[in-house]
């Protein structure tokens, strides 16, 4: 899973959508933190098939169950990213980026495959005051710390990324891990750490997330 950076042309229009379309709105379970995020008057799904897109799934469009509980928990252990370089891994909207900037984080990267994602990222951490630069090299940016939220939700997503976070791990990072149980969570490499009652994709009953250490 390599990081994206959109076409000139494709990063106004998404722009112009997501912030003309979309509501920025405060998340119930991180009032600190506000997401630009759909309703059903913004025409998302449209838009997307407008611009050939219709075959990737907005995950940048919405706070995820695995980001919502590592956004949690950072808020409740601030030292886990305090002073220390970050990548937030597929990151989608750019929120797990956020809540490392909120709690103190040096250096943010934040990566992610959808070619709009950078733009909805840049857009969050503006709104949110937080300094999130986007990578788009091949590989990982050596940081202490990656956040992964959401990165397992099926075979072959597994199959891409566990071996990244893996070799993350083997080169000295700290690897933490966001999921709601899904079925292709890896649980025999990772090490529980919490657990929170959150949302998951804009619904609104609390699904359990856990975050999760990864082992090296």
């Amino acid at each position: 899973m390599g990081g994206c950076v959109p076409i000139a042309g494709l990063t106004q229009r998404a722009k112009d959508f997501i912030t003309q379309r979309l509501t920025l709105r405060a998340l119930p379970f991180r009032p600190d933190t506000s997401i630009y995020t759909p309703t059903p008057q913004s025409g998302l799904i449209g838009w997307l098939a407008s611009e050939g897109l219709d075959d990737i799934p907005p995950y940048w469009a919405y706070a995820w169950g695995g980001g919502a509980a590592l956004a949690l928990y950072l808020r409740d252990h601030p030292e886990a990213v305090a002073g220390r370089t970050v990548l937030d891994f597929g990151a989608g909207s750019g929120l797990v980026g956020i809540a490392a900037a909120k709690a103190g984080a040096t250096r943010i990267w934040a990566m992610d495959a959808d070619p709009v994602a950078p733009v909805a990222i840049n857009l969050n951490a503006q709104a949110n005051q937080a300094d999130i630069a986007i990578w788009a090299q091949a590989g990982l940016p050596d940081t202490e710390i990656v956040l992964a939220g959401d990165v397992f939700y099926d075979p072959a997503i597994l199959a891409r990324t566990l071996p990244l976070l893996e070799h993350a791990a083997l080169r000295g990072a700290r690897v933490l891990v966001g999921d709601p149980f899904r079925r292709n969570l890896p649980l025999d490499r990772l090490e529980q750490l919490a657990t929170y009652a959150v949302e998951d994709m804009g619904g609104t009953t609390p699904v359990r997330a856990g975050v999760f250490a990864l082992h090296p």
